[in-house]
Protein backbone atom coordinates (compact mmCIF):
# COMPACT_ATOMS: atom_id res chain seq x y z
CA UNK A 1 0.00 0.00 0.00
CA UNK A 2 2.69 1.99 0.46
CA UNK A 3 6.10 2.66 -1.77
CA UNK A 4 9.20 1.85 -0.27
CA UNK A 5 10.95 4.90 -0.52
CA UNK A 6 8.02 5.91 2.14
CA UNK A 7 7.86 3.36 4.25
CA UNK A 8 11.54 3.67 4.89
CA UNK A 9 11.04 7.16 5.83
CA UNK A 10 8.23 5.95 8.05
CA UNK A 11 10.85 3.14 9.84
CA UNK A 12 13.54 5.95 10.36
CA UNK A 13 10.60 8.41 11.81
CA UNK A 14 9.48 5.54 14.08
CA UNK A 15 13.05 4.37 15.59
CA UNK A 16 13.36 8.32 16.33
CA UNK A 17 10.20 8.22 18.24
CA UNK A 18 11.22 5.21 19.96
CA UNK A 19 14.85 6.18 21.06
CA UNK A 20 13.73 10.14 21.80
CA UNK A 21 10.05 10.14 23.04
CA UNK A 22 9.58 6.04 23.91
CA UNK A 23 12.22 5.44 25.90
CA UNK A 24 12.29 8.63 28.19
CA UNK A 25 8.47 7.42 29.18
CA UNK A 26 9.15 3.90 29.41
CA UNK A 27 12.34 4.95 32.10
CA UNK A 28 9.68 6.93 34.12
CA UNK A 29 6.55 4.87 34.06
CA UNK A 30 7.02 1.03 32.63
CA UNK A 31 3.93 -0.42 31.04
CA UNK A 32 1.24 -2.20 32.93
CA UNK A 33 2.18 -5.52 31.14
CA UNK A 34 5.01 -7.26 29.56
CA UNK A 35 3.04 -8.02 26.84
CA UNK A 36 -0.54 -7.31 25.45
CA UNK A 37 -2.63 -9.83 24.24
CA UNK A 38 -6.25 -10.10 22.25
CA UNK A 39 -8.61 -12.34 24.22
CA UNK A 40 -7.42 -15.01 22.02
CA UNK A 41 -4.10 -15.06 22.82
CA UNK A 42 -2.66 -13.33 19.83
CA UNK A 43 -0.19 -10.65 20.29
CA UNK A 44 -1.06 -6.72 20.31
CA UNK A 45 1.59 -4.52 19.35
CA UNK A 46 2.23 -1.36 21.53
CA UNK A 47 1.42 0.94 18.03
CA UNK A 48 0.65 0.11 14.19
CA UNK A 49 2.19 1.97 11.52
CA UNK A 50 2.32 1.67 7.61
CA UNK A 51 4.91 -1.17 8.20
CA UNK A 52 2.42 -4.18 9.20
CA UNK A 53 0.49 -3.37 6.19
CA UNK A 54 3.39 -2.98 3.73
CA UNK A 55 2.40 -6.47 2.21
CA UNK A 56 -1.59 -5.64 1.90
CA UNK A 57 -2.12 -5.10 -1.32
CA UNK A 58 -5.65 -2.39 -1.10
CA UNK A 59 -7.52 -3.36 -4.40
CA UNK A 60 -6.50 -7.09 -4.63
CA UNK A 61 -7.55 -7.88 -0.13
CA UNK A 62 -9.13 -4.84 0.64
CA UNK A 63 -11.24 -3.87 -2.43
CA UNK A 64 -14.88 -1.90 -2.04
CA UNK A 65 -17.89 -3.21 -0.47
CA UNK A 66 -20.05 -5.39 -2.65
CA UNK A 67 -17.13 -6.76 -4.97
CA UNK A 68 -15.15 -9.86 -4.57
CA UNK A 69 -12.84 -10.23 -1.92
CA UNK A 70 -15.97 -8.79 0.22
CA UNK A 71 -14.18 -7.59 2.90
CA UNK A 72 -15.56 -4.40 3.57
CA UNK A 73 -18.73 -6.28 2.98
CA UNK A 74 -21.48 -7.80 1.13
CA UNK A 75 -23.39 -4.93 -0.26
CA UNK A 76 -22.19 -1.66 -1.71
CA UNK A 77 -23.78 0.50 0.88
CA UNK A 78 -24.26 -1.79 3.68
CA UNK A 79 -26.47 0.14 6.59
CA UNK A 80 -26.41 3.30 4.61
CA UNK A 81 -29.38 1.18 2.74
CA UNK A 82 -31.13 -0.80 5.53
CA UNK A 83 -29.79 -1.79 8.87
CA UNK A 84 -28.51 -5.21 9.86
CA UNK A 85 -31.69 -7.56 10.58
CA UNK A 86 -32.58 -7.85 14.32
CA UNK A 87 -33.25 -11.12 14.70
CA UNK A 88 -33.93 -12.16 18.23
CA UNK A 89 -33.60 -15.91 19.45
CA UNK A 90 -36.81 -16.63 21.53
CA UNK A 91 -38.55 -19.76 22.52
CA UNK A 92 -39.55 -21.57 25.44
CA UNK A 93 -42.21 -23.59 26.85
CA UNK A 94 -45.30 -24.40 25.26
CA UNK A 95 -46.10 -23.06 20.90
CA UNK A 96 -48.87 -21.22 22.57
CA UNK A 97 -46.54 -18.96 25.29
CA UNK A 98 -43.51 -18.69 22.27
CA UNK A 99 -46.24 -17.35 19.55
CA UNK A 100 -46.96 -14.28 22.70
CA UNK A 101 -43.04 -13.73 22.67
CA UNK A 102 -42.63 -13.54 18.86
CA UNK A 103 -45.74 -11.01 18.29
CA UNK A 104 -44.34 -8.72 21.11
CA UNK A 105 -40.95 -8.69 19.71
CA UNK A 106 -42.13 -8.10 16.13
CA UNK A 107 -44.40 -5.35 17.81
CA UNK A 108 -41.52 -3.68 19.45
CA UNK A 109 -39.44 -3.46 16.52
CA UNK A 110 -38.14 -6.93 15.48
CA UNK A 111 -37.16 -7.49 11.73
CA UNK A 112 -36.58 -11.38 12.03
CA UNK A 113 -37.84 -13.95 14.19
CA UNK A 114 -35.13 -16.73 15.83
CA UNK A 115 -36.63 -20.19 17.12
CA UNK A 116 -35.23 -21.52 20.03
CA UNK A 117 -36.24 -25.23 20.37
CA UNK A 118 -36.01 -27.25 23.71
CA UNK A 119 -33.52 -30.23 23.82
CA UNK A 120 -36.06 -33.09 22.91
CA UNK A 121 -37.10 -31.59 19.79
CA UNK A 122 -33.62 -30.65 19.24
CA UNK A 123 -32.60 -34.51 19.30
CA UNK A 124 -35.45 -35.83 17.80
CA UNK A 125 -37.53 -37.02 20.23
CA UNK A 126 -41.08 -36.60 21.57
CA UNK A 127 -42.35 -34.87 24.53
CA UNK A 128 -43.53 -38.24 25.89
CA UNK A 129 -40.65 -39.80 25.44
CA UNK A 130 -39.00 -41.40 28.35
CA UNK A 131 -35.64 -39.34 27.87
CA UNK A 132 -37.87 -35.98 27.37
CA UNK A 133 -38.51 -36.22 30.72
CA UNK A 134 -37.95 -33.29 32.54
CA UNK A 135 -36.16 -30.82 29.75
CA UNK A 136 -39.83 -30.36 27.67
CA UNK A 137 -40.05 -26.26 26.87
CA UNK A 138 -36.58 -25.57 29.15
CA UNK A 139 -34.34 -24.46 26.69
CA UNK A 140 -36.49 -23.52 24.07
CA UNK A 141 -40.24 -24.51 22.73
CA UNK A 142 -41.24 -27.77 22.50
CA UNK A 143 -42.55 -28.90 19.16
CA UNK A 144 -43.66 -32.46 18.88
CA UNK A 145 -45.98 -32.39 15.65
CA UNK A 146 -47.55 -29.89 12.58
CA UNK A 147 -50.05 -28.88 15.15
CA UNK A 148 -47.30 -27.13 17.60
CA UNK A 149 -45.88 -25.40 14.26
CA UNK A 150 -49.37 -24.20 13.60
CA UNK A 151 -49.79 -22.63 17.12
CA UNK A 152 -46.11 -21.08 16.94
CA UNK A 153 -46.81 -19.08 13.53
CA UNK A 154 -50.08 -18.34 14.22
CA UNK A 155 -51.33 -14.65 13.63
CA UNK A 156 -48.24 -14.14 11.64
CA UNK A 157 -48.09 -14.24 8.23
CA UNK A 158 -44.84 -16.06 7.05
CA UNK A 159 -44.71 -14.19 3.52
CA UNK A 160 -43.65 -10.99 5.31
CA UNK A 161 -40.85 -12.34 7.98
CA UNK A 162 -37.61 -13.69 7.71
CA UNK A 163 -37.73 -16.67 10.27
CA UNK A 164 -34.21 -18.55 11.45
CA UNK A 165 -34.68 -21.91 13.26
CA UNK A 166 -31.82 -23.42 15.68
CA UNK A 167 -32.00 -26.62 14.36
CA UNK A 168 -29.77 -29.26 13.45
CA UNK A 169 -29.96 -33.17 13.24
CA UNK A 170 -33.73 -32.98 12.69
CA UNK A 171 -33.50 -29.69 10.37
CA UNK A 172 -35.22 -31.29 7.55
CA UNK A 173 -38.34 -32.09 9.65
CA UNK A 174 -38.63 -28.38 11.00
CA UNK A 175 -38.05 -27.08 7.65
CA UNK A 176 -41.02 -29.15 6.05
CA UNK A 177 -43.35 -28.21 8.97
CA UNK A 178 -42.82 -24.61 8.25
CA UNK A 179 -43.12 -25.72 4.80
CA UNK A 180 -46.74 -27.00 5.49
CA UNK A 181 -47.65 -24.17 7.83
CA UNK A 182 -47.00 -21.39 4.87
CA UNK A 183 -49.36 -24.45 2.97
CA UNK A 184 -51.91 -23.93 5.55
CA UNK A 185 -51.57 -19.96 5.01
CA UNK A 186 -52.14 -19.43 2.15
CA UNK A 187 -48.32 -18.86 0.99
CA UNK A 188 -46.20 -20.80 -1.38
CA UNK A 189 -42.98 -22.09 -0.62
CA UNK A 190 -40.97 -19.94 -3.00
CA UNK A 191 -42.56 -16.46 -1.18
CA UNK A 192 -40.61 -18.04 2.43
CA UNK A 193 -37.67 -16.32 3.58
CA UNK A 194 -35.14 -17.54 6.87
CA UNK A 195 -32.42 -20.33 7.15
CA UNK A 196 -32.37 -23.41 9.17
CA UNK A 197 -29.26 -23.70 11.25
CA UNK A 198 -28.73 -27.51 9.35
CA UNK A 199 -24.76 -27.80 10.59
CA UNK A 200 -24.21 -31.13 11.70
CA UNK A 201 -20.21 -30.95 11.57
CA UNK A 202 -20.46 -28.48 14.84
CA UNK A 203 -22.46 -30.76 16.86
CA UNK A 204 -19.87 -33.47 16.15
CA UNK A 205 -17.59 -30.40 17.46
CA UNK A 206 -18.43 -28.66 19.99
CA UNK A 207 -22.47 -28.00 20.93
CA UNK A 208 -23.36 -32.16 20.62
CA UNK A 209 -27.04 -32.15 19.73
CA UNK A 210 -26.66 -34.72 16.97
CA UNK A 211 -28.47 -37.94 16.01
CA UNK A 212 -27.25 -39.73 12.78
CA UNK A 213 -23.59 -40.46 11.54
CA UNK A 214 -21.67 -38.79 9.65
CA UNK A 215 -22.57 -40.12 6.13
CA UNK A 216 -26.33 -39.71 6.51
CA UNK A 217 -26.27 -36.77 8.10
CA UNK A 218 -24.17 -35.48 5.05
CA UNK A 219 -26.70 -36.77 2.92
CA UNK A 220 -29.90 -35.10 4.76
CA UNK A 221 -27.63 -31.79 4.24
CA UNK A 222 -27.32 -32.12 0.76
CA UNK A 223 -31.14 -33.16 0.09
CA UNK A 224 -32.08 -30.08 1.62
CA UNK A 225 -30.23 -28.08 -0.50
CA UNK A 226 -31.21 -29.52 -3.88
CA UNK A 227 -34.97 -29.60 -2.64
CA UNK A 228 -34.75 -26.25 -1.59
CA UNK A 229 -32.84 -24.56 -4.80
CA UNK A 230 -35.89 -25.72 -6.89
CA UNK A 231 -39.04 -25.31 -4.47
CA UNK A 232 -37.95 -22.69 -1.54
CA UNK A 233 -35.30 -20.56 -3.40
CA UNK A 234 -34.86 -17.19 -1.05
CA UNK A 235 -34.44 -19.88 2.23
CA UNK A 236 -30.57 -19.79 3.28
CA UNK A 237 -30.54 -23.60 3.34
CA UNK A 238 -27.51 -24.12 5.98
CA UNK A 239 -26.36 -21.59 8.70
CA UNK A 240 -22.64 -23.05 9.16
CA UNK A 241 -21.64 -22.26 12.44
CA UNK A 242 -18.60 -20.79 14.31
CA UNK A 243 -21.07 -19.43 17.38
CA UNK A 244 -20.66 -22.79 19.14
CA UNK A 245 -17.12 -23.17 18.55
CA UNK A 246 -16.41 -19.81 20.06
CA UNK A 247 -18.53 -20.87 22.93
CA UNK A 248 -16.52 -24.61 23.37
CA UNK A 249 -13.45 -22.27 23.52
CA UNK A 250 -11.93 -21.59 20.40
CA UNK A 251 -10.09 -18.35 19.38
CA UNK A 252 -10.93 -16.31 16.77
CA UNK A 253 -8.53 -17.66 14.62
CA UNK A 254 -9.81 -20.73 15.09
CA UNK A 255 -13.37 -19.91 14.70
CA UNK A 256 -13.06 -18.66 11.20
CA UNK A 257 -10.70 -21.77 10.55
CA UNK A 258 -13.03 -24.35 11.89
CA UNK A 259 -16.57 -23.08 10.49
CA UNK A 260 -15.07 -22.47 7.01
CA UNK A 261 -13.45 -26.17 6.85
CA UNK A 262 -16.79 -27.75 7.73
CA UNK A 263 -18.46 -25.16 4.71
CA UNK A 264 -15.65 -26.54 2.48
CA UNK A 265 -16.88 -30.11 3.68
CA UNK A 266 -20.80 -29.33 2.66
CA UNK A 267 -19.51 -27.77 -0.61
CA UNK A 268 -17.35 -30.67 -1.33
CA UNK A 269 -20.44 -33.15 -0.54
CA UNK A 270 -22.68 -31.05 -2.69
CA UNK A 271 -20.56 -31.00 -5.80
CA UNK A 272 -20.12 -35.10 -5.12
CA UNK A 273 -23.98 -35.45 -4.81
CA UNK A 274 -24.49 -33.96 -8.55
CA UNK A 275 -25.18 -30.14 -7.47
CA UNK A 276 -23.14 -27.39 -9.24
CA UNK A 277 -21.51 -25.10 -7.33
CA UNK A 278 -23.14 -22.09 -8.25
CA UNK A 279 -27.31 -23.55 -7.70
CA UNK A 280 -26.81 -24.06 -4.31
CA UNK A 281 -24.03 -21.86 -2.39
CA UNK A 282 -25.38 -18.20 -2.90
CA UNK A 283 -27.96 -20.28 0.20
CA UNK A 284 -25.17 -20.64 2.34
CA UNK A 285 -25.40 -18.45 5.00
CA UNK A 286 -22.95 -18.61 7.87
CA UNK A 287 -22.90 -17.67 12.31
CA UNK A 288 -20.33 -16.54 14.12
CA UNK A 289 -20.00 -15.12 18.07
CA UNK A 290 -18.72 -11.61 18.30
CA UNK A 291 -16.63 -11.96 21.29
CA UNK A 292 -15.59 -9.30 23.94
CA UNK A 293 -12.21 -7.91 22.27
CA UNK A 294 -14.02 -5.64 19.94
CA UNK A 295 -10.75 -4.77 17.59
CA UNK A 296 -10.00 -8.65 17.08
CA UNK A 297 -13.76 -9.17 16.60
CA UNK A 298 -14.51 -6.75 13.83
CA UNK A 299 -10.89 -8.17 12.10
CA UNK A 300 -12.14 -11.77 12.23
CA UNK A 301 -15.60 -10.91 10.35
CA UNK A 302 -13.68 -9.21 7.57
CA UNK A 303 -11.08 -11.93 7.49
CA UNK A 304 -13.60 -14.23 7.40
CA UNK A 305 -15.49 -12.77 3.91
CA UNK A 306 -11.96 -12.73 2.64
CA UNK A 307 -11.17 -16.15 2.61
CA UNK A 308 -14.16 -18.09 1.91
CA UNK A 309 -14.52 -15.17 -1.05
CA UNK A 310 -10.97 -16.54 -2.36
CA UNK A 311 -12.21 -20.03 -1.69
CA UNK A 312 -14.90 -20.31 -3.39
CA UNK A 313 -13.19 -18.42 -6.34
CA UNK A 314 -9.88 -20.37 -6.34
CA UNK A 315 -10.72 -23.61 -4.88
CA UNK A 316 -14.53 -24.40 -6.13
CA UNK A 317 -14.40 -22.24 -9.52
CA UNK A 318 -17.29 -20.86 -8.34
CA UNK A 319 -18.39 -18.35 -11.02
CA UNK A 320 -21.34 -16.01 -9.73
CA UNK A 321 -20.15 -13.78 -7.37
CA UNK A 322 -23.37 -14.22 -4.42
CA UNK A 323 -21.70 -17.55 -4.11
CA UNK A 324 -18.35 -15.86 -2.86
CA UNK A 325 -19.99 -13.73 -0.38
CA UNK A 326 -20.03 -14.43 2.48
CA UNK A 327 -23.46 -13.29 4.45
CA UNK A 328 -23.60 -14.45 8.44
CA UNK A 329 -25.42 -14.06 11.38
CA UNK A 330 -23.94 -13.26 14.62
CA UNK A 331 -25.11 -13.92 18.09
CA UNK A 332 -23.29 -12.04 21.13
CA UNK A 333 -21.37 -14.22 23.25
CA UNK A 334 -23.37 -16.46 25.55
CA UNK A 335 -20.26 -17.69 26.89
CA UNK A 336 -18.92 -13.91 28.45
CA UNK A 337 -22.24 -13.69 30.32
CA UNK A 338 -21.63 -13.80 34.38
CA UNK A 339 -24.39 -14.66 37.16
CA UNK A 340 -22.30 -11.95 39.11
CA UNK A 341 -23.35 -8.56 38.34
CA UNK A 342 -25.46 -9.54 35.68
CA UNK A 343 -26.44 -5.84 34.94
CA UNK A 344 -23.36 -5.75 33.43
CA UNK A 345 -23.81 -8.07 31.22
CA UNK A 346 -26.10 -5.44 29.44
CA UNK A 347 -22.75 -3.46 28.56
CA UNK A 348 -20.88 -6.38 27.42
CA UNK A 349 -23.30 -7.33 24.67
CA UNK A 350 -23.69 -3.88 23.81
CA UNK A 351 -19.84 -3.44 23.29
CA UNK A 352 -20.21 -6.96 20.82
CA UNK A 353 -23.48 -5.94 18.95
CA UNK A 354 -21.12 -2.89 18.18
CA UNK A 355 -18.25 -5.18 16.80
CA UNK A 356 -20.56 -7.23 14.83
CA UNK A 357 -21.89 -4.13 13.47
CA UNK A 358 -18.69 -2.50 12.74
CA UNK A 359 -17.66 -5.91 11.18
CA UNK A 360 -20.64 -5.90 8.90
CA UNK A 361 -23.01 -8.59 10.10
CA UNK A 362 -26.49 -9.43 8.06
CA UNK A 363 -28.52 -9.98 11.31
CA UNK A 364 -27.70 -9.82 14.83
CA UNK A 365 -29.35 -11.04 18.22
CA UNK A 366 -28.04 -9.76 21.57
CA UNK A 367 -28.34 -12.15 24.59
CA UNK A 368 -30.72 -10.83 27.42
CA UNK A 369 -28.68 -10.15 30.92
CA UNK A 370 -30.07 -12.67 32.82
CA UNK A 371 -29.35 -15.26 30.24
CA UNK A 372 -26.50 -16.58 32.54
CA UNK A 373 -29.22 -17.68 35.25
CA UNK A 374 -32.48 -18.19 33.30
CA UNK A 375 -34.67 -17.94 30.32
CA UNK A 376 -34.79 -14.02 29.57
CA UNK A 377 -37.81 -12.32 30.72
CA UNK A 378 -39.56 -9.99 28.47
CA UNK A 379 -38.10 -6.53 30.21
CA UNK A 380 -34.38 -8.30 29.62
CA UNK A 381 -35.40 -9.21 25.65
CA UNK A 382 -36.49 -5.41 25.46
CA UNK A 383 -33.47 -3.75 26.34
CA UNK A 384 -31.39 -6.37 24.15
CA UNK A 385 -33.15 -5.34 21.40
CA UNK A 386 -33.17 -1.70 22.16
CA UNK A 387 -29.56 -2.09 22.44
CA UNK A 388 -29.35 -2.85 18.40
CA UNK A 389 -31.87 0.03 18.22
CA UNK A 390 -29.66 2.25 19.73
CA UNK A 391 -26.49 1.50 17.76
CA UNK A 392 -28.36 1.64 14.29
CA UNK A 393 -29.96 4.74 15.28
CA UNK A 394 -28.24 6.91 17.59
CA UNK A 395 -24.67 6.10 17.18
CA UNK A 396 -23.79 7.28 13.97
CA UNK A 397 -21.99 4.25 12.59
CA UNK A 398 -23.97 2.92 10.21
CA UNK A 399 -23.46 6.25 8.40
CA UNK A 400 -20.07 4.64 6.61
CA UNK A 401 -19.66 1.84 5.07
CA UNK A 402 -16.73 -0.96 7.06
CA UNK A 403 -15.50 2.88 9.27
CA UNK A 404 -12.52 1.20 10.44
CA UNK A 405 -11.02 -0.21 7.32
CA UNK A 406 -7.91 1.65 7.12
CA UNK A 407 -6.63 1.22 10.40
CA UNK A 408 -3.24 0.04 10.44
CA UNK A 409 -4.14 -2.06 13.45
CA UNK A 410 -7.56 -3.67 11.67
CA UNK A 411 -6.06 -4.40 9.01
CA UNK A 412 -3.13 -6.10 9.96
CA UNK A 413 -4.83 -8.20 12.69
CA UNK A 414 -7.61 -8.85 9.44
CA UNK A 415 -4.25 -10.22 7.40
CA UNK A 416 -3.35 -12.27 10.76
CA UNK A 417 -6.12 -14.11 11.09
CA UNK A 418 -6.72 -15.07 7.66
CA UNK A 419 -3.37 -16.30 7.75
CA UNK A 420 -3.71 -18.09 10.72
CA UNK A 421 -7.74 -19.82 9.98
CA UNK A 422 -5.68 -20.96 6.29
CA UNK A 423 -3.06 -22.97 8.28
CA UNK A 424 -5.83 -24.42 10.24
CA UNK A 425 -7.94 -25.35 6.86
CA UNK A 426 -4.43 -26.67 5.40
CA UNK A 427 -3.92 -29.18 8.38
CA UNK A 428 -7.51 -29.84 8.16
CA UNK A 429 -7.20 -31.00 4.23
CA UNK A 430 -4.04 -32.79 5.54
CA UNK A 431 -5.68 -35.07 8.21
CA UNK A 432 -8.70 -36.19 5.21
CA UNK A 433 -11.20 -33.12 5.60
CA UNK A 434 -13.31 -31.70 8.20
CA UNK A 435 -15.55 -35.00 9.20
CA UNK A 436 -12.28 -36.89 9.17
CA UNK A 437 -10.58 -34.04 11.45
CA UNK A 438 -13.70 -34.77 14.28
CA UNK A 439 -13.28 -38.73 13.83
CA UNK A 440 -9.40 -38.31 15.07
CA UNK A 441 -10.81 -35.63 17.52
CA UNK A 442 -8.10 -33.20 15.97
CA UNK A 443 -10.88 -30.22 16.25
CA UNK A 444 -11.93 -30.68 19.56
CA UNK A 445 -8.54 -31.05 20.99
CA UNK A 446 -7.59 -27.56 19.45
CA UNK A 447 -10.38 -26.05 20.87
CA UNK A 448 -10.14 -27.85 24.41
CA UNK A 449 -6.54 -26.78 24.71
CA UNK A 450 -7.69 -22.84 24.12
CA UNK A 451 -10.46 -23.10 26.27
CA UNK A 452 -8.09 -24.55 29.15
CA UNK A 453 -5.60 -21.62 27.82
CA UNK A 454 -8.37 -19.64 28.95
CA UNK A 455 -9.24 -20.52 32.03
CA UNK A 456 -6.05 -20.28 33.57
CA UNK A 457 -5.65 -17.06 32.26
CA UNK A 458 -8.57 -16.26 34.16
CA UNK A 459 -7.48 -17.91 37.81
CA UNK A 460 -4.40 -16.12 37.30
CA UNK A 461 -5.74 -12.58 37.03
CA UNK A 462 -3.92 -12.39 33.30
CA UNK A 463 -7.44 -11.97 32.21
CA UNK A 464 -10.00 -9.88 34.27
CA UNK A 465 -13.55 -10.63 34.23
CA UNK A 466 -15.30 -7.45 36.05
CA UNK A 467 -17.46 -8.90 38.70
CA UNK A 468 -15.73 -12.55 38.91
CA UNK A 469 -12.33 -11.88 39.28
CA UNK A 470 -12.02 -8.66 40.59
CA UNK A 471 -14.67 -5.70 41.67
CA UNK A 472 -16.93 -8.31 43.53
CA UNK A 473 -19.58 -7.23 45.68
CA UNK A 474 -22.45 -9.18 47.72
CA UNK A 475 -25.32 -9.95 46.02
CA UNK A 476 -28.56 -10.83 46.96
CA UNK A 477 -30.62 -13.86 45.47
CA UNK A 478 -31.94 -12.98 41.81
CA UNK A 479 -35.63 -12.25 41.79
CA UNK A 480 -38.08 -12.27 39.10
CA UNK A 481 -36.62 -15.03 36.74
CA UNK A 482 -38.42 -16.83 34.09
CA UNK A 483 -39.10 -20.53 35.14
CA UNK A 484 -41.03 -22.98 32.58
CA UNK A 485 -43.59 -24.43 34.72
CA UNK A 486 -43.03 -28.46 34.98
CA UNK A 487 -46.72 -29.38 34.01
CA UNK A 488 -45.54 -28.37 30.34
CA UNK A 489 -44.36 -31.72 29.96
CA UNK A 490 -47.56 -32.97 30.73
CA UNK A 491 -49.28 -31.07 28.28
CA UNK A 492 -47.76 -31.28 25.56
CA UNK A 493 -47.83 -35.28 26.37
CA UNK A 494 -51.43 -34.21 25.91
CA UNK A 495 -51.36 -32.40 22.48
CA UNK A 496 -49.56 -35.71 21.13
CA UNK A 497 -52.09 -38.04 22.45
CA UNK A 498 -55.33 -35.43 21.02
CA UNK A 499 -52.95 -35.28 17.76
CA UNK A 500 -52.71 -39.35 17.44
CA UNK A 501 -56.43 -39.50 17.80
CA UNK A 502 -57.75 -36.98 15.14
CA UNK A 503 -55.12 -38.07 12.36
CA UNK A 504 -55.27 -40.53 10.00
CA UNK A 505 -53.23 -43.60 11.63
CA UNK A 506 -53.44 -45.61 8.35
CA UNK A 507 -51.98 -42.63 6.19
CA UNK A 508 -49.47 -41.79 9.11
CA UNK A 509 -48.02 -45.00 8.80
CA UNK A 510 -48.27 -45.56 5.08
CA UNK A 511 -46.39 -42.05 5.11
CA UNK A 512 -43.73 -43.27 6.79
CA UNK A 513 -43.08 -46.63 5.08
CA UNK A 514 -42.53 -44.44 2.06
CA UNK A 515 -40.18 -42.80 3.73
CA UNK A 516 -38.36 -45.73 5.37
CA UNK A 517 -38.02 -47.05 1.68
CA UNK A 518 -36.87 -43.35 0.10
CA UNK A 519 -33.93 -43.37 3.31
CA UNK A 520 -32.54 -46.99 2.25
CA UNK A 521 -32.80 -45.82 -1.14
CA UNK A 522 -31.13 -42.93 -3.02
CA UNK A 523 -34.02 -40.43 -3.56
CA UNK A 524 -34.07 -37.06 -2.06
CA UNK A 525 -35.76 -37.53 0.95
CA UNK A 526 -37.52 -34.11 1.45
CA UNK A 527 -41.06 -34.93 -0.62
CA UNK A 528 -41.25 -37.91 2.04
CA UNK A 529 -40.58 -35.91 5.15
CA UNK A 530 -43.15 -33.51 3.96
CA UNK A 531 -45.46 -35.66 3.35
CA UNK A 532 -45.97 -37.46 6.72
CA UNK A 533 -46.10 -33.81 8.30
CA UNK A 534 -48.66 -32.85 6.16
CA UNK A 535 -50.57 -35.92 8.02
CA UNK A 536 -49.10 -34.91 11.45
CA UNK A 537 -46.93 -37.93 11.90
CA UNK A 538 -44.76 -36.81 15.23
CA UNK A 539 -41.19 -35.36 14.93
CA UNK A 540 -40.35 -38.40 17.01
CA UNK A 541 -41.83 -40.88 14.87
CA UNK A 542 -40.18 -39.19 11.60
CA UNK A 543 -36.69 -39.28 13.73
CA UNK A 544 -37.27 -42.95 14.85
CA UNK A 545 -37.61 -43.94 11.16
CA UNK A 546 -34.33 -42.55 10.36
CA UNK A 547 -32.81 -43.59 13.41
CA UNK A 548 -33.85 -47.36 12.24
CA UNK A 549 -32.44 -46.81 9.13
CA UNK A 550 -29.58 -44.59 9.62
CA UNK A 551 -28.05 -45.38 12.83
CA UNK A 552 -26.89 -42.92 15.61
CA UNK A 553 -23.43 -41.55 15.75
CA UNK A 554 -21.25 -42.22 18.22
CA UNK A 555 -18.79 -39.75 19.24
CA UNK A 556 -14.88 -40.23 19.21
CA UNK A 557 -13.56 -40.44 23.30
CA UNK A 558 -10.52 -37.94 23.30
CA UNK A 559 -7.79 -39.20 26.08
Amino acid sequence: MFEKEKLSQIKEVREKWEENVLAKTLNKAPESKEEFKTVSGSVVNRLYTPEDIENIDYVEEIGYPGQYPFTRGYQPTMYRGKPWTMRMYAGFATAEESNERYKYLVNQGSTGLSVAFDLPTQIGYDSDHSLAQGEVGKVGVAIDSLKDMEILFDGIPLEKVSTSMTINAPAAVLLAMYIAVAEKQGVSSDKLRGTIQNDILKEYIARGTYIFPTEPSMRLITNIFEYCSKEVPKWNTISISGYHIREAGSTAAQEVGFTLADGIAYVDAAIKAGLDVDTFAPRLSFFFNSHNDLFEEVAKFRAARRLWAKIMKERFEAKNPKSMMLKFHTQTAGCTLTAQQPDNNIIRVAMQALAAVLGGTQSLHTNSRDEALALPTTDSVTIALRTQQIIASETGVTNTVDPLAGSYYIEAKTKEIEEQAMEYITKIDELGGAARSIDLGYIQKEISDSAYQYQMEIESLDKIVVGVNKYQVEEETPKGLLRVDPIVGEMQKQKINDTKAQRNNSLVEEKLESLRKACEGTENVMPFILDAVREYATLGEICGVMREVFGEYEQAVLL
